[in-house]
């Protein structure tokens, strides 16, 4: 197996975007919802806080642990796009482009809004 310099680029920002898509997106809510326990909290001035969990025990536990650790969620986000790569060179190279081009953008917005706080 051949893998270019821009091929492993691609696969890193597709890898980085799967990632965060599964760990912090908002669209990706509903599917971490049945892996997480919503715990409600007053703080001191009143305000209620919820705090988002893993469920303790089986396999919800462990999916929730998986998804609420980025490095893990990333190692297993590296290997699906790895698979899509190998196995799945057409429709798998289209899916990593997309996501490599939109982690790209995700780079260049947290640019943007650095330099727009920075002013």
């Amino acid at each position: 197996m051949n893998v270019t310099m821009i091929d492993l680029f691609i696969l890193f920002l597709a890898a980085f975007r799967l990632t965060r898509l599964l760990v912090f997106d908002r669209i990706t809510e509903p599917f971490r919802r049945p892996f997480f326990t919503e715990l409600k909290e007053v703080s001191e001035t009143g305000e209620v806080e919820i705090w988002v969990v893993p469920k303790e025990n089986g396999i919800k536990g462990f999916i929730g642990q998986l998804l609420s650790c980025y490095w893990c969620t990333g190692v297993w986000a590296s290997a699906i796009c790895c698979i899509l790569y190998v196995a799945f060179q057409w429709v798998g190279g289209i899916i990593l482009l997309i996501l490599a081009v939109a982690g790209a953008a995700s780079f260049i917005e947290l640019i943007v809004q650095r330099l727009l706080n920075d002013e």
